[in-house]
């Protein structure tokens, strides 16, 4: 029986590699998005096209009732959830006195609240089975916290220590709980850095280079797999040697 992973923020970028990643493994692929349909539409329509099970859902996981509902519904077409990967984020740059709270409230409720909505959702379903992997998409700001980025890396923290908390709970009931922390990624959420900070920054990193989003999905798909079955609890840094 296939098993069913549901992909927060599928549709572009890291959630979008991971989709496809997985569809490859041979799973049921439930990709989530909220106001980037037509991005999930085609990514979804071009993966059914080469054979694979692959189905969209629409949900704000910054709201309760939509993330219940989110669940319920990928339950109900595939029969359970069996990984759970947390990606849906957002980032504003500016200093403290810059970003207002309506913008500050929205990062926390998308990348902290977020995962801890879906984790809440998805815990009774896994529990039940005895079984799951819940991956958490946090970032290497989160670790070490970056200037004019305080909300989001404030909320990246908190979703490492979610991550840590919930690996404790969940363990007697055969679930993991584990963080990848991605570093300097090429993706559309770095499109408002001028290229002369990209390269600055890139200028730091050891391996001399952005990273793909592919190589975060294969961090995540090795915390989904057996061969990650005795770790819990843990953040995966995939930042190019970039020092912590």
């Amino acid at each position: 029986m296939k098993k069913t992973v549901l992909i927060t923020g599928g549709s572009k970028g890291i959630g979008a590699a991971t989709a496809i990643l997985f569809a490859e493994k041979g799973f049921n692929v439930a990709i989530n998005y909220n106001n980037s349909f037509q991005s999930a539409k085609i990514l979804a329509n071009s993966l059914n096209s080469r054979g694979y099970s692959v189905e969209i859902f629409k949900a704000d996981v910054s709201n309760k009732l939509e993330t219940n509902l989110l669940v319920k519904e990928v339950v109900d077409k595939f029969g359970g959830i069996d990984i759970l990967v947390n990606n849906a984020g957002i980032s504003k740059i500016g200093t403290i006195t810059q970003i207002d709270d309506i913008d500050a409230d929205m990062i926390f409720d998308v990348n902290l609240k977020g995962v801890y909505n879906c984790c809440k959702s998805v815990a009774p379903f896994m529990i039940g089975q005895k079984f799951g992997k819940i991956i958490n998409v946090s970032s290497m700001w989160g670790q070490v916290g970056a200037s004019c980025e305080v909300a989001y890396s404030a909320s990246k923290a908190g979703v490492i220590g979610l991550t840590k908390a919930l690996a404790k709970e969940l363990a007697p009931s055969g679930i993991t709980v584990n963080a990848v922390a991605p570093g300097l990624i090429e993706t559309s959420m770095n499109s408002d850095i001028t290229v002369e900070d990209l390269n600055n920054f890139v200028e730091e990193i050891p391996l001399g280079r952005m990273g793909s989003p592919s190589e975060i999905s294969d961090a995540i798909y090795f915390l989904s797999s057996p061969s990650a079955d005795y770790i819990t609890g843990q953040v995966l840094g995939v930042n190019g040697g970039y020092v912590i």
